[in-house]
């Protein structure tokens, strides 16, 4: 038996938050962005598997264990007057990587999009991120140039939320 097929992709669990939180941490270190990360079990379990979940995630598993995740959640387009399906996080561990787990994982969300009859599956990466790019791009992914991030959060988000 390979590597590859000892893949598995399930939706996570209640009792996955530990090892979904040492995926997020490890995303954050990959990332450069550790010193941002501000998440923990609580507030995972509150919004993942809470009264009103937020976003879902997928386990990609190999051999039994965890090798990556994908966090993604819905929006919406008024120009197709559908659902979409956003992706905010994709990682696989190191060790797993080239094994086929980020195209299985990215292979299950689009599933979920034309089972939920979405309109498009989106996310957003890194411009400094070659090979993730690079992986985006053979899987058929269009970079979106026309088009920037932007973000309000924490103090900023707090005045905008006093204007009139």
């Amino acid at each position: 038996m390979t590597q590859q097929t000892r893949v598995s992709i399930r939706p996570a669990r209640r009792d996955d938050v530990p090892v979904i939180l040492a995926l997020i941490r490890a995303l954050a270190e990959y990332e450069r962005l550790a010193d941002q990360c501000r998440a923990d079990a609580p507030s995972l379990e509150a919004t993942l598997f809470g009264e009103r979940p937020a976003a879902e995630v997928l386990i990609a598993e190999v051999g039994g264990a965890a090798a990556g995740f994908a966090l993604f959640f819905h929006n919406y387009s008024t120009f197709l007057a559908r659902p979409g399906l956003y992706l905010e996080d994709l990682f696989v561990q190191p060790e797993h990587r080239g094994l086929g787990v980020g195209r299985r994982l990215m292979a299950a969300l689009a599933r979920i999009a034309v089972a939920r009859g979405c309109g498009r599956f989106e996310w957003s990466v890194l411009d400094w991120n070659a090979p993730a790019i690079g992986f985006y791009r053979r899987l058929g992914a269009i970079g979106m140039d026309g088009w920037t991030v932007q973000r309000v959060s924490g103090e900023a988000l707090q005045r905008l939320a006093q204007d009139a």
